[in-house]
């Protein structure tokens, strides 16, 4: 039997009205489908979205799904997507958008160019140190198995720092056509990847960014500050300023240096220098959250610089630190508060600030606060919330994403995310959202065509297995990898992107020569 928890938990959730459910019968006709014929195996590819028939989103309308087999089926649909309160005012879309949306770190489009176009090049340590050692053949090109670096040989500290240095600097180049690209089609938001320069933080074998970076950053810095785009980091999990250890503190320390100096080294105009922020996780709780916040409170006051507070902004988890655990110590230090939406819906805060996932053997018949928050705590939430950017003059951001899980899944499955998102969420009218979806720019995209949002008609579908494979890069950033506007692939088709496979190419070709014979 259901649990008081267990329902409280399903009442919360509404699924969208035109999600369907395969019934029992139809089930059961395509399980002897695909024991008896081929047709079968045609049915489980279109009902897997592989061989239907695709409408581009244009409107508010979704996308049909039709199938022509004979079997009548039900139409499988994408699972799905939860909705839940948001903790601000209002339900309705912020239409017109007036704020910037934005992807982290990857474009899909442009990683799978020829040659690829992305920011997140990297090695692995001991590459770092195998490359101090001189080439087998110093007067041919490296190769990974005929010219690798040879070992018996003394090895050079400074060989190995300009391999390193070399991906860094590949790394900043493209992000100079990133903003470009992102320009071309009405993306003015951006998260830089903390893997631009590798081992730049490391303990034994980090570097600073400048000189050898400085002008490549400032190029790039040029472009973004031309047409006005922001630019953002968020370093990792691991950079935790309220652990008890201290080598950990201290790692996180270097991190913090590390952001901060590529951001400085941008040389943004004054407001989009301000607006260059730094997302961070408060991290684990180490079984005391009270002392997690003074320690955190105590390395925010007496070890970081002012160049890193400043740009130091704290986000909500899905763990642990919810809104109403981070708002009053943001409000405290003077620091900005990220409203991550999606973890906001997995860490549901009660009277008691119980978190879901919970071990649910206790107090199970324990009545939970499920009812939403009324509109003035919403207001006054979103009112704090907005306070926290303005006292510093930073334009306000926050974060947005759907799970990818059905509503009966585990907290665990839920936080997961999905490949896009279908709407926006109810935020501050000035705010920056960042889209976090695994899809990154195409998920923007289906926002900009659903909504009709400013650029959305430049935005065409990639003609499938069409694209340029000529290795010609345009460090403008413009119809890298295909046609000029042809950017959009529609959600389950990322394979668009692809050339026709070689074996294909052989057989045509084998084809032709056969014709030409006969």
């Amino acid at each position: 039997m259901a649990t008081k928890r267990t329902r409280a938990r399903l009442s919360s959730v509404r699924v969208d009205e035109d999600d369907v459910k395969i019934s029992a019968a139809s089930t059961t006709v395509i399980k002897e489908e695909r024991k008896s014929t081929r047709a079968s195996k045609r049915i489980k590819s279109q009902a897997t979205g592989k061989d239907t028939t695709y409408t581009p989103i244009a409107t508010t309308t979704k996308p049909k799904t039709t199938l022509t087999t004979k079997a009548k089926v039900d139409v499988v649909k994408p699972g799905p997507r939860l909705k839940y309160e948001s903790p601000l005012e209002g339900g309705n879309l912020p239409l017109p958008w007036k704020g910037r949306l934005g992807y982290a770190c990857l474009n899909t489009y442009l990683r799978t160019a020829t040659p690829p176009v992305f920011c997140s090049r990297t090695c692995r340590l001991s590459s770092i140190l195998e490359q101090r050692h001189p080439l087998q053949d110093p007067e041919q090109p490296p190769h990974r198995t005929k010219n690798r670096p040879d070992r018996t040989q003394p090895a050079d500290t400074c060989r190995g720092q300009r391999y390193v240095e070399a991906l860094g600097l590949a790394n900043a180049r493209d992000l100079a056509a990133m903003l470009r690209w992102n320009e071309r089609f009405g993306i003015r938001f951006l998260r830089l990847s903390s893997d631009m320069f590798p081992f730049a933080s490391h303990g034994e074998h980090g570097y600073a960014l400048a000189p050898f970076a400085a002008e490549t950053l400032a190029a790039a810095g040029c472009v973004a500050a031309k047409y006005g785009h922001r630019l953002t980091t968020h370093p990792g999990q691991y950079t935790q300023l309220g652990s008890p250890r201290e080598d950990v503190v201290t790692a996180a320390l270097r991190d913090l240096a590390y952001h901060a100096e590529m951001l400085r080294l941008l040389q943004l105009p004054p407001q989009q220098d301000r607006d260059a922020v730094m997302i961070l996780h408060m991290g684990g709780v180490f079984g005391d959250k009270a002392a997690t916040l003074r320690r955190f409170t105590q390395v925010y006051r007496e070890k970081l610089t002012d160049e890193v507070r400043a740009r130091l902004v704290l986000e909500n988890d899905d763990v642990a630190w919810s809104v109403h655990d981070l708002l009053p110590v943001c409000e405290e230090l003077g620091i900005p508060l990220v409203l991550d939406y999606h973890h906001h819906s997995i860490v549901h805060v009660n009277n008691e600030n119980e978190k879901e996932g919970d071990n649910e053997s206790e107090n199970e018949d324990a009545d939970l606060d499920t009812s939403p928050p009324s509109v003035a705590a919403r207001t006054d939430l979103a009112a704090r919330i907005r306070a926290t950017w303005t006292a510093k003059g930073i334009t306000p951001k926050m974060h947005y994403s759907e799970p990818s899980a059905g509503p009966l899944a585990t907290p665990h499955q839920r936080r997961k995310h999905s490949a896009r998102v279908v709407t926006l969420p109810p935020c501050l009218a000035d705010a920056d959202l960042m889209i976090e979806a695994k899809d990154k720019e195409q998920a923007v995209f289906d926002l900009m065509r659903r909504f009709q949002l400013p650029g959305f008609e430049r935005i065409g579908d990639v003609p499938p297995h069409e694209r340029d494979t000529t290795a010609v890069k345009n460090f403008d950033g413009v119809d890298v990898g295909g046609p000029e506007g042809l950017v959009y692939w529609p959600e389950g088709h990322e394979d668009w992107l692809k050339p026709k496979k070689k074996s294909r190419k052989v057989e045509d070709k084998e084809e032709e020569d056969k014709e030409e014979e006969e």
